[in-house]
Order: structure tokens, then C-alpha cells, then sequence
């Protein structure tokens, strides 16, 4: 149990010298598993509607850092 989460920050300056951070979470399948979050799950799939478009444009420019 002590190995089934894990978080690991990652930070340095990017090509154009500004700093930045990303945190990297993970979770064991199997403790997702015990949490009832399993591909059997109907509410594993996405089933709302879109983000609105300000969320694409994150995603979109999330690639570039």
C-alpha cells in the first residue's frame, strides 16, 4: 500500500528562460480498482458534453512547454 501513490514534481527553465513546473501523479490500477474506477465501470467512459473552448486552447498549447 505505501507504493500505490506517488507524486514527483519536475521544474527547470524552458527554451525561452522562463521556469516552469509539472507534478506528475500516480496510482496503482490496483488501488483505483478497490475505489470502484475500473474499464468495467460505465462511468469510466466520457459521457458529458465538451469543454468549453478555452479548455481545447489550454490543451493545444500545453504541447509547446
Amino acid at each position: 500500500m505505501d507504493n500505490e501513490i506517488r507524486f514527483d514534481l519536475a521544474c527547470g527553465k524552458g527554451r525561452d528562460g522562463r521556469w516552469r513546473g509539472s507534478v506528475m501523479i500516480y496510482v496503482s490500477g490496483e488501488a483505483l480498482w478497490r475505489l470502484g474506477l475500473h474499464p468495467d465501470q460505465p462511468t469510466a467512459q466520457a459521457t458529458g458534453p465538451r469543454p468549453p473552448w478555452w479548455h481545447a486552447v489550454a490543451d493545444r498549447n500545453a504541447g509547446r512547454w
